[in-house]
């Protein structure tokens, strides 16, 4: 059977994140929701996404089709309900297409949401995760980790973890080969914690599970983390960090704190770089949506930092209580800059002006080259339309 994982409207709702990827390449837990769907049904999945993001992220069809929604989170029982799919089924889930077995002919009408003549499997009572919004990144990733680490280490064993550290817990920690920990403490009373390939904790750091340190990441001396949080690959951390979320190749290397926060792919947070995770009246955190164009009630009392890809800000940066940061942008100075600002901004504060794609290539390649990483022509592309795309929210 064929695979394929579609984008849904939650694609909008959880911009500036997938300005760059289609929704299951988000990572939340260990692994992002495409490699969830991969190890649950051992085997690859294609994508049905954005025009504009198809050639990097492609769609492989065949005659038989099993489509499934990129923003839902599996488990064993929704891997059971797919091979029980007869051909025009779909799994539809408080209104909500999960997903539909069709024929290669019929995929073009399921996308422009013509597709008729398909019986509707309504799941009941089910326990479906669906991301619809970036903060629930964050407010499912305990979960998501616990589920993550059960799903990679079954049947295996963990490195044997040095005596210099202190251990605190009942809940597991397991090293991949190569993993580091020296003079740490590690307290999984609240959530298991995972280190990954070649990952390093340095001496002195601190952290309260649940934590998963991806491969050849590293969190540098003295960092302390409190759950759930995630690093991903070659991910680079030190200071405070409090139930966030980074992507990959992302790095937050000095003192300062992150906390209720969604950090994209190729980001870099200057020193002593804080964020506000609560309103000092204690009220709900209202941020910017795409979908809506303005700014809506998460509902979360504690919510911080959303941060596109290829994102910079220098040294001693202020982000207030639910800012929004899209692609490509590069803030500095004193002050609180905005709380939402746009993809391709340069500036703070005192102001910002528009980022020129081309000079904001020049800074990521420099930026990728010291992973021996370079952004190729689609990625190019992909970049030079979300500057086209979100031209109009660049009044400065």
């Amino acid at each position: 059977m064929n695979y394929i994982l579609f984008d849904d409207y939650s694609w909008e709702n959880l911009l500036p994140l997938t300005f760059t990827r289609p929704v299951s390449e988000i990572r939340m837990g260990i692994l992002t929701i495409r490699e969830k769907w991969e190890k649950r049904l051992q085997t690859t999945c294609s994508y049905l996404t954005q025009d504009y993001l198809a050639e990097k992220y492609p769609l492989n069809t065949e005659s038989q089709n099993i489509l499934i929604n990129g923003a839902v989170v599996p488990g064993r029982e929704m891997v059971n309900h797919l091979h029980q799919l007869t051909n025009n089924q779909a799994l539809v889930y408080r209104n909500e297409i999960i997903a539909a077995r069709l024929t290669e002919e019929k995929i073009d009408d399921f996308y422009d949401k013509k597709l008729r003549d398909i019986d509707i499997i309504e799941l009941q009572n089910e326990n479906i995760v669906k991301l619809n919004y970036p903060w629930e990144i964050f407010k499912y990733n305990g979960k998501a980790i616990e589920e993550d680490l059960s799903l990679i280490t079954e049947n295996r064993e963990s490195k044997t973890l040095s005596s210099t550290n202190n251990l605190l817990g009942e809940n597991p920690i397991f090293l991949e080969p190569g993993a580091k920990v020296e003079f740490a403490t590690l307290n999984t009373t609240f959530g298991p914690i995972y280190i990954g390939k070649n990952a390093e904790i340095m001496e002195g750091s601190v952290i309260r599970g649940g934590m998963a340190l991806c491969e050849n990441a590293v969190l540098k001396m003295g960092t302390r983390i409190y759950g759930p949080t995630t690093i991903g690959p070659e991910c680079k951390v030190g200071g405070e960090v409090n139930n966030s979320v980074l992507f990959a190749f992302t790095n937050k290397g000095h003192d300062g704190f992150l906390g209720n926060s969604v950090l994209g792919e190729w980001c870099n947070l200057g020193a002593d770089t804080n964020n506000s995770n609560l309103k000092n009246n204690y009220a709900t955190v209202k941020m910017w949506n795409y979908a809506e164009e303005k700014f809506i009630d998460t509902h979360q009392q504690y919510c911080g930092l959303i941060m596109g890809d290829h994102c910079k800000c220098g040294i001693n940066t202020m982000f207030n209580t639910g800012t929004v940061i899209g692609v490509n942008a590069n803030i500095f100075g004193e002050g609180f800059p905005r709380n939402f600002v746009p993809s391709f901004s340069w500036g703070g504060a005192k102001g910002f002006k528009e980022y020129q794609p081309d000079k904001a290539f020049d800074v990521a390649n420099r930026v990728m080259e010291k992973k021996n990483k370079s952004l190729d022509d689609k990625e190019k592309e992909i970049l030079r339309e979300i500057f086209q795309r979100t031209g109009k929210f660049r009044q400065f």
